[in-house]
C-alpha cells in the first residue's frame, strides 16, 4: 500500500490500524465497559457539572448493580422496553446502563417532547416503566405506566405507581457490585440495547434498534484515536442530549468504557459551561455550531480559565473557518475541529 493510502488495486485505505473488535459474543454494554476498571476503581467516571457531586468508577459499578436488581424488583426483565425521558443527569447514564445489565431495552427520547409526540413512541415501543424527572411527570401520567423520578425527592412518591430514584436503590438491598451482578440474564452482544427514534425530519420517527455489539463497536470506533496515541486520563463535558445517540453512544458511553471522566451538563448555559470547564478541568468538548459561535464572539469567554481544553469538536452542521480561527483566539490551547456529514443525491 502507498503512504497515501490508496493500493495499487486503486481502492482508498485508511492509514490507521484496523479496528478489532472483541470477539467474546457474552460481552454486554456493561461488562465491556468494566472490563479494565479495577486497574482505575478510584477514578472518578460521572460529575455533576452544577453541584460537582462525582461517582467514581467502583462507585458507578455498584450503583448499577443496586439499580439493576431495583429494576428486576419493579417486574422488569429481559426484553421489556424502559423509556426514559429526562434530560442529562448523572442519574441518566445510570439508569440507561442498568436497563441493559438485565437485558431490557432502553428507549430514550427528548425531554422537550409534548404528550401527544411522546404518546408516538409510547405506543410504538409498549414500554413497561417510565424514566423521568418530576417536573416532566405531567406529560406522561395520562399513560399509566409505572414511574422512576430523578432528581430531588417530591411528593410524587405518594402515587402508589410512582417511586423515587433514591427508593429504587434500595428495594434489593443484598444486591453486590460483582461482575455476575452486572450480567444477570446472561445478555449477549447480539441482544438488543436500545431502541432510539429518528427525529421525524425526513418523515415520521421511526425506531432503530441497536444491540450490545452496536454500542461496543460504535464506542471503540469513537476512542480509537484515544488508543492509538495511548491517551489516557480526560474530562469530557457532556451538553448533548443523552437521548440523542452522540450524547449517549459516542460521548457518555464511548468514553467511560475506555476510563475517561464524564462531566453531565442538564442544559447548555454560556457561562455555566465556562464555569464547568473551569472547575472540572474538562479536556474535550463537543458541541454544536451555536455554541461554537458562541465560544468565539461572546467577551465573558475570556473571563474563565479554560486551559485544560484540548479539543473542541462541532458537528451537525458545518463552520467556514473564520468562525473556526475566532474560536481558536479565545481558547488558544484547544484544537477546534468539526464533523461533517457527507450526502449524495441519487437519481435514475
Amino acid at each position: 500500500m502507498e503512504k497515501s493510502g490508496y493500493g495499487r488495486d486503486g481502492i482508498y485505505r485508511s492509514m490507521r490500524p484496523p479496528l478489532v473488535l472483541p470477539k467474546d459474543p457474552n460481552h454486554s454494554i456493561v461488562t465491556f465497559l468494566f472490563r479494565n476498571a479495577s486497574s482505575y476503581p478510584n477514578k472518578p467516571a460521572l460529575i455533576d457539572a452544577e453541584t460537582s457531586e462525582t461517582l467514581t468508577f467502583s462507585q458507578l459499578k455498584s450503583t448499577i448493580a443496586k439499580v439493576s436488581q431495583g429494576l428486576l424488583s419493579l417486574g422488569i426483565t429481559k426484553n421489556d422496553v424502559v423509556l426514559i425521558f429526562a434530560p442529562n443527569s448523572i442519574q441518566f447514564p445510570i439508569c440507561f446502563l442498568s436497563i441493559v445489565a438485565i437485558g431490557a431495552i432502553a428507549s430514550t427520547t427528548n425531554p422537550l417532547y409534548t404528550t401527544q409526540e411522546l404518546s408516538k413512541q409510547v405506543k410504538d415501543s409498549n414500554p413497561k416503566l417510565v424514566i423521568t424527572v418530576a417536573e416532566l411527570f405531567d406529560k406522561v401520567k395520562s399513560f399509566n405506566l409505572p414511574a422512576v423520578i430523578l432528581g430531588p425527592n417530591t411528593n410524587l412518591t405518594s402515587n402508589p405507581n410512582v417511586i423515587h430514584f433514591n427508593d429504587l436503590l434500595n428495594l434489593n438491598p443484598s444486591s453486590s457490585s460483582s461482575d455476575s451482578e452486572l450480567n444477570i440474564n446472561q445478555v449477549k452482544q447480539n441482544d438488543t440495547a436500545a431502541l432510539l427514534y429518528s427525529s421525524g425530519t425526513m418523515g415520521t420517527s421511526k425506531g432503530v434498534v441497536l444491540s450490545h455489539g452496536n454500542f461496543i463497536a460504535t464506542s471503540l470506533m469513537a476512542t480509537m484515536d484515544q488508543e492509538v496515541s495511548g491517551e489516557r486520563h480526560h474530562v469530557f463535558l457532556c451538553v448533548l442530549p443523552m437521548s440523542h445517540v452522540v450524547g449517549l453512544s459516542m460521548i457518555t458511553y464511548g468514553q467511560l468504557q475506555i476510563g475517561n471522566a464524564v462531566v453531565s451538563m442538564e442544559r447548555f448555559g454560556l457561562e455555566k459551561l465556562l464555569a464547568a470547564v473551569e472547575r472540572c478541568r474538562v479536556s474535550h468538548l463537543w458541541v454544536v455550531p451555536p455554541i461554537i459561535l458562541a465560544l468565539a464572539k461572546q467577551s465573558v469567554v475570556k473571563k474563565y480559565d479554560l486551559s485544560s481544553l484540548k479539543q473542541i469538536g462541532s458537528g451537525a452542521a458545518p463552520l467556514d473557518k473564520d468562525l473556526m480561527e475566532e474560536c481558536i483566539r479565545n481558547v488558544p490551547n484547544a484544537v477546534v475541529m468539526q464533523v461533517i456529514k457527507l450526502s449524495k443525491s441519487l437519481s435514475n
